[in-house]
């Protein structure tokens, strides 16, 4: 007997070249190529309509093929390539998705947005990763700032990077942004039995040995490993450029440690997050009253997203 399970919530990745895509036009009798609004649509059409849905294009992808742990992780920052997550409904935690664009007319952001969208007095708030697209816009990195700092707390993991773009966000009914607007589109996950920890690679992590190091201080924050997502977000000036044509080091890196965890992310143009781990007491092991930096160049955030046991 089949057993089907709906997704509730779905993060879709793909790079530009993989996600415009060709398709056959019949009158013409020859391929033309589909702009990433009608590929979103194609595929939002597949999943159930109450569905939540967050698509980003990217410059490069990180995957685990079919989510295996039987499957090596793949760093691919050339030729097309995707990835879709598909949460269920999961007892005990929440994910939703959110939106803030830019408002040309205010330079100060309104905070109030926060509360609406449960990442401010949520009590259960663990886990918010965190996308801006168009950051070559002008205030698009102080719009940034202004999402991020109020969020840098130490009961939080936040971790992301910047993508080419985003292409769904049907909580919304918005199925692309403006062109000419910036802004930052996210998930966020609440629950008590959610633990999480992230590390960056910074720019003198540039060898097996040092990789190697890093995966290391993320394994001794001795998150679970079962029902846990890794998620990785590279700058495209890593990868096999950094590592002196070595390819796939910071994901291999990552599977000597963790086996048993898939991992996923991208190669985009700026990082997000820090060392940070938040255990099942929700205690940080190193905590200081000083903010941690959270934006970032040429560095690889890692994460661990630990979604609790499973039944």
């Amino acid at each position: 007997q089949k057993v089907q399970v709906l997704p509730q919530t779905v993060l879709y990745i793909a790079d530009a070249e993989t996600f415009s895509g060709h398709e056959e036009c019949h009158e013409q009798k020859k391929a033309r190529k589909r702009n990433s609004k009608e590929t979103a649509i194609a595929l939002e059409k597949l999943l159930p309509k109450r569905c939540q849905v967050l698509g980003l294009v990217t410059p490069g992808v990180v995957v685990t093929p079919m989510g295996s742990s039987s499957n090596q992780p793949q760093e691919i920052e050339e030729g097309e390539a995707g990835f879709a997550l598909l949460f269920p409904k999961i007892d005990g935690v929440k994910i939703h998705t959110f939106h803030f664009s830019k408002d040309s007319k205010n330079r100060v952001f309104d905070e109030s947005k926060f509360a609406e969208a449960g990442l401010k007095n949520n009590p259960d708030l663990r886990v918010v990763l965190l996308f801006g697209y168009n950051s070559w816009k002008s205030g698009a990195t102080r719009f940034l700032h202004q999402i991020v700092n109020p969020l840098n707390e130490k009961s939080i993991i936040l971790a992301g990077g910047q993508v080419e773009s985003f292409t769904s966000l049907t909580s919304e009914n918005n199925n692309a942004q403006p062109g000419d607007a910036c802004g930052v589109v996210g998930l966020a996950f609440s629950g008590p039995q959610i633990q999480s920890a992230t590390i960056l690679l910074d720019q003198d992590v540039a060898d097996e040995r040092t990789a190697e190091a890093a995966m290391q201080r993320l394994k001794a924050a001795n998150i679970p490993e079962h029902n846990t997502i890794g998620f990785m977000f590279a700058c495209v000036g890593r990868g096999y450029r950094h590592y002196k044509t070595k390819r796939n080091m910071e994901a291999d890196a990552f599977r000597k440690f963790f086996p048993n965890v898939p991992l996923f992310g991208f190669f985009g143009h700026g990082e997000i997050g820090c060392d940070r781990i938040v255990t099942g007491n929700f205690v940080l092991r190193e905590c200081n009253d000083i903010k941690d930096d959270l934006l970032h160049g040429y560095t690889t955030v890692m994460t661990l997203i630990h979604l609790g046991s499973t039944k």
